[in-house]
């Protein structure tokens, strides 16, 4: 997809982001939200250039809010790069962030990162690595068992995994680092005669359990890859192989499961190479909805650009950060003056599509948005089902005398009623960089009238 075909798309989905290239998504339900963690391919990327872990989150499964960087490779003080795949687990009130580092001194290992919040900072607790085996030691994937016990899964070419200890930040010496017996009854037949790859299990293995059952998901096949699994009755197998989830699909050469329930519904995260510019180091992350057959096994899962329904409407009479995106053109997020995040890079026509937005049987008659401008600014078209959809009002953005000086503006709109899809088309003549915009909200129409 290039520039022309993303702008005039606007009825996509997928990718869910549209503002930086993500990969390698690690999906966590916490208090009614899905909270996503991806890793960040940087523009312009020719290998796998990754200095940071992304978190964006959702309650309806269409609207991605930009939380921004949670997490840089250089908290980790023995670390020199590579910031690639990792997720994130809470327990007891903490958020426990396992992710794969390149050391100053060579080789990936495992750290882990701590917060009291899924949106971070999180900080390494330990000064060192949580584990290390000097045989590809990426990807780890973790899992607390119903009686409490978890377990950390990670590796390329080989599967290793630990039994954590309570505090999540070392695990069971007795036990120590156990290697998975890679067989193809377990993890499905590798054409060729690679001692160290002979099943079709390659990396970014992805372990949790459902119904009694112990799922790992992983990319397999060699490269490019596609995304197989395998189950057990067991936290540490013996494994069955089960079979291919996902054929090897898009424009990049990888790919990364992640796997989550939320309000009743499975979902399937996965990446690909689809915005402008993407490919193989230019990853971004997206979503399909899906139903376990009646066994648990997986369907067949093929990538679109359809992506899902949402599970719930937004309430436009509340405050909604602009960074709350469902499909975007042109624009861009960085860390807001005021804290958070915000929209930045506006253009003239530029504009940011909000899926299902529920203005209620009464309707909505003004609109505030928080926005700055060093320059004669421009307007925010509102506009419901398409950027050039039903006008229902107009915002003028004036001159704020600095991008850090952020006003509040105001206007009247048509009486809006319904469920309808939000488009903010962005306008202005300076054509570049009109302004920022940080949050917005309506008001309801009896609210006005004082009932």
């Amino acid at each position: 997809m290039n520039a022309a075909e993303m702008k005039k798309n606007y009825h996509y989905n997928n990718p869910i982001i549209q503002t930086n290239y993500t990969a390698d998504p690690a999906p966590m339900v916490y208090n009614d939200r899905v909270y996503l963690y991806t890793s960040h391919d940087e523009d312009g990327s020719t290998w796998f250039t990754m200095n940071d872990w992304k978190c964006y989150s959702s309650s309806d499964m269409v609207n991605w809010t930009d939380h921004g960087s949670v997490l840089h490779f250089n908290e980790f003080r023995w670390a020199r790069g590579d910031a690639w795949a990792g997720q994130c687990v809470e327990r007891n009130g903490k958020f426990y962030f396992y992710v794969p580092i390149n050391k100053k001194n060579g080789g990936m290992a495992v750290g882990v990162a701590v917060s009291d919040s899924p949106l971070g900072p999180f900080k390494d607790p330990l000064g060192h690595p949580l584990v290390e085996t000097g045989t590809g030691d990426i990807d780890p994937t973790v899992f607390i068992d119903d009686d409490g016990q978890a377990y950390l899964y990670w590796g390329n070419p080989y599967l290793w995994y630990v039994k954590l200890n309570e505090d999540m930040i070392s695990y069971d010496q007795e036990v120590g680092i156990v290697q998975v017996e890679l067989t193809p009854e377990g993890f499905g037949k590798r054409e060729g005669d690679d001692p160290k790859r002979p099943t079709l299990y390659e990396e970014a293995p992805w372990f949790y359990k459902r119904n009694g059952l112990y799922y790992m998901v992983y990319a397999a096949s060699g490269i490019p890859e596609n995304i197989a699994y395998s189950t057990s009755t067991s936290p540490t197998g013996p494994w069955t192989f089960r079979g291919i989830i996902m054929p090897t699909q898009g424009t990049s050469f990888t790919n990364h499961p992640g796997v989550c329930d939320f309000k009743g519904r499975s979902y399937f995260f996965y990446h690909n190479g689809a915005l402008p510019g993407g490919g193989g180091f230019t990853r971004s992350v997206c979503v399909e909805e899906f139903e376990y057959n009646p066994d648990g096994t997986f369907p067949t899962l093929n990538m679109t650009t359809e992506g899902v329904s949402p599970v719930a409407n937004l309430n436009p009479y509340i405050r909604n950060e602009a960074e709350t995106i469902a499909w975007s053109y042109g624009v861009r997020t960085e860390p807001c003056s005021k804290g958070g995040m915000n929209v930045c890079n506006i253009d003239d026509e530029d504009y940011i599509k909000v899926r299902s937005v529920d203005f209620g049987s009464v309707g909505a008659e003004s609109f505030t948005a928080c926005v700055s401008s060093v320059k004669n600014g421009g307007m925010i078209e509102l506009r419901l089902g398409s950027p050039d959809g039903k006008l229902i009002g107009v915002l003028n953005v004036p001159n704020t005398g600095g991008y850090d000086n952020w006003k509040l503006c105001s206007t009247s709109i048509e009486n809006t009623q319904g469920v309808h899809d939000l488009f903010f088309v962005f306008k202005g003549e300076a054509k570049n960089d009109l302004f920022k915009f940080d949050f917005w909200q309506f008001e309801e129409a009896q609210s006005r009238n004082g009932e």
